[in-house]
């Protein structure tokens, strides 16, 4: 009976001794591993994300960019017939070399020969008839001035006369034998006299001699102009070349009759050239501020510069391209329509441009960003990109020389997020 009561006491005294022991090693623990302030902070520390970065630098992206181009002539000119008539005779054929004012070839054209000749005998009989009537004219006026000067020497007489008359009735009408009406009617019939003469004299001074010319002088200058027709009419006649060039598509033979307004052949203007090439809306970029490019044979070492003449605004739909023109000299006549040759974009200086590695560059869709370094974060910032030569490409905005770009997971960071950077190294 003792030894069963024995049993549960020393299960409860055990049960106390766990107890105490239990308390006594979470004393021990408090007192041997203390709450430490800075352990949150180095716990944030272990978690940021360590990152490795370089500065953004110049460089050179690769050579200058060229494009093939090929010769065309500058300008073509239609040669058409100003006149109708047969060919007599042909001075150039096609494929020759001409120049401006040499004669292609002759037509004849006996209508226009006697009409030439009509109208010059209209304008010869035209040209008598106006001297004849204009010595008629002068010996008119030459008789007319002859009976004025002798009407004016009669009226003089007359005039002397009438003094003599008037001075005499003056006497007699101080003695009394005239009456006052009498000397005043002669004292008014020498004034009408004296107006008489001297309107004959002014008259005199002012006679010239009669125009009887105009009607055939305006008929003369109709006659002119007829016979200049004929003249030119005869000079269409020779066709000439306008323009310096190569002569084209004339498939004609003497004895072919050609109509007035007929075309004749083609001239190629071939000093200066157009060297014309097609571009993409990129290669357009480098050349907003240029005036002429370089340009060289194909095989060759040797480079020209040529003047920028056209430089479209748009895209063309066909060749889904953007057409330049550089428009050149060819004196020598050593470029020739259909030659290839390379013009030259860009210039080694144009080659400097601002950088980033391949792998620095996080896509999303259309999109391209990197992540810069600011202080102890990151920021995604968006960049335009150009020229690939791998494993750089240019940057044309977004970035400037100097900023850290992250080189290291970009694809795992994100916009604001901190960072800490372990190193700065070279592209």
């Amino acid at each position: 009976m003792r030894q069963k009561r024995c049993k549960p006491r020393r299960k409860t005294a055990r049960t106390f001794c766990i107890l105490a022991l239990s308390i006594g090693v979470l004393s021990g623990c408090s007192d041997t591993a203390p709450i430490n302030s800075d352990s949150k902070s180095v716990y944030n520390e272990q978690s940021l994300k360590s990152v490795k970065a370089f500065k953004v630098i110049k460089q050179k992206i690769g050579d200058p960019l060229e494009r093939t181009a090929e010769v065309q002539s500058s300008a073509q000119f239609g040669v058409v017939s100003k006149a109708a008539g047969d060919v007599e005779q042909i001075f150039k054929k096609r494929g020759d070399m001409v120049q401006e004012g040499e004669i292609i070839l002759r037509l004849k054209s006996g209508d226009v020969a006697l009409q030439r000749q009509v109208a010059e005998l209209t304008v010869k009989t035209a040209q008598e008839a106006i001297e004849k009537a204009r010595v008629k004219a002068k010996k008119e006026t030459e008789n007319q001035k002859l009976e004025m000067s002798n009407s004016i020497q009669k009226k003089e007489l007359g005039m002397t006369s009438l003094r003599r008359s008037y001075n005499k009735m003056k006497n007699d009408y101080d003695i009394g034998l005239v009456t006052k009406a009498q000397l005043f009617q002669m004292e008014t019939q020498m004034m009408d006299a004296q107006l008489d003469l001297d309107q004959l004299k002014k008259k005199l001074t002012m006679l010239e001699p009669i125009d009887m010319t105009s009607e055939l002088e305006t008929q003369l200058k109709n006659d002119q102009i007829a016979l200049q027709q004929m003249d030119q009419i005869l000079k269409n006649l020779e066709i000439k070349a306008q323009v310096s060039g190569l002569l084209t598509e004339m498939p004609l033979e003497a004895g072919m009759s050609l109509q007035m307004g007929s075309a004749v052949g083609v001239i190629i203007r071939l000093d200066p050239v157009k060297i014309k090439a097609q571009l993409t809306e990129e290669e357009t970029r480098h050349l907003s501020d240029k005036k002429e490019l370089p340009y060289y044979l194909t095989g060759t070492t040797q480079k020209f510069k040529g003047p920028i003449s056209y430089l479209s605004k748009v895209i063309d739909p066909q060749t889904r391209a953007y057409e330049i023109n550089l428009e050149v000299p060819n004196k020598d006549l050593a470029l020739k329509p259909g030659m290839k040759l390379m013009i030259q974009l860009t210039e080694e200086k144009d080659q400097i441009v601002l950088t980033v590695p391949t792998y620095a560059i996080v896509k999303e869709g259309d999109a391209n960003y990197v992540f810069v370094v600011a202080g102890d974060t990151v920021e995604k910032r968006s960049v335009q990109l150009g020229r690939l030569n791998e494993p750089i490409q240019e940057v044309i905005s977004g970035l400037k020389e100097g900023d850290l770009v992250v080189k290291t997971s970009p694809n795992q960071l994100r916009d604001k997020e901190k960072v800490q950077m372990t190193a700065v190294e070279e592209q």
